[in-house]
């Protein structure tokens, strides 16, 4: 039975939020809203990447990600040739909250590659969380590539 009350009382005191200093300013507010890090204003939509053949995935060949944010990125295929896109390192580098294919919502414990055998698009949505730089594109491809950091 002590055992049970301490554990709840280490419980209780683990997850109770800090206490204010006792100053008025906003420096102890928290930096994300009720919803936390899932929070309205911690999402960010990047630019669409654009999968054709011959052709790169975006004009930079980078992508630049902050740890901690919350994004959504469409990535559109024209058909003109089957084309799959890897980057088993960077999918490990985030987590998945979703992937959408045509209205349908996947969402997976986790993903190697994307493979697109027609036209189509596909939107990920994703939480940025290991610092890094990642490759994700084309395989053999030095062209259809971009190096993905997340500070």
């Amino acid at each position: 039975m002590k055992f049970l009350l301490a554990c709840v009382t280490a419980f209780a005191l683990l997850s109770a939020p800090a206490m204010a200093d006792g100053d008025d300013d906003d420096d102890d507010a928290p930096a994300f809203g009720a919803a936390g890090i899932m929070s309205r204003d911690n999402r960010e939509d990047l630019a669409p990447l654009t999968l054709s053949a011959g052709t790169p995935l975006n004009e930079s060949g980078t992508l630049d990600l902050k740890s901690g944010t919350y994004y959504e990125i469409e990535i559109e295929a024209d058909g003109s040739q089957e084309l799959a896109l890897a980057g088993a390192d960077f999918f490990r580098a985030i987590w998945i909250d979703e992937i959408v294919i045509e209205g349908i919502e996947i969402r997976p414990l986790g993903v190697d590659s994307l493979e697109f055998d027609e036209a189509g698009t596909v939107e990920i949505s994703f939480l940025a969380i290991k610092p890094g730089t990642y490759h994700f594109g084309v395989p053999g491809s030095d062209l259809q590539k971009l190096e993905i950091t997340i500070k």
